[in-house]
């Protein structure tokens, strides 16, 4: 069996990310030499998080996870909207063009939704 499931967070919130990676660390430890295809998704004002200035206290836990094949998106059109300029968005993030649509493509694959 392999383990998919998206990580949706949405609030620029650190407890609520720290939540969702702890979801995912979790998740891991359950799950120990299973298959599984995991994404982080952050858009709405979320996406501040994943800048350098946001994302400095979480940085290690991500490339730790990054590392066990975890992976985060970032929502172009909140960068946008939050006027979070791109190239400050972390390199172990991907910036897809629209979240919603991000998440929308990831159920249809049938991973689970997860709202930390």
């Amino acid at each position: 069996m392999q383990y998919k499931a998206v990580f949706h967070v949405d609030q620029n919130d650190e407890q609520v990310f720290n939540l969702a990676l702890n979801n995912v660390t979790n998740l891991l430890g359950a799950i120990p030499g299973q298959e599984h295809d995991l994404v982080v998704l952050l858009n709405g004002p979320a996406v501040n998080l994943m800048a350098w200035d946001g994302v400095a206290v979480f940085l290690e836990r991500i490339q730790g996870l990054k590392g066990q094949g975890v992976r985060f998106q970032v929502c172009e059109n909140a960068l946008k909207r939050f006027e979070v300029d791109r190239d400050s968005v972390i390199a172990e993030a991907q910036i897809i063009p629209a979240g919603i649509v991000g998440l929308i493509d990831l159920q249809n694959q049938g991973f689970a939704y997860i709202k930390p």
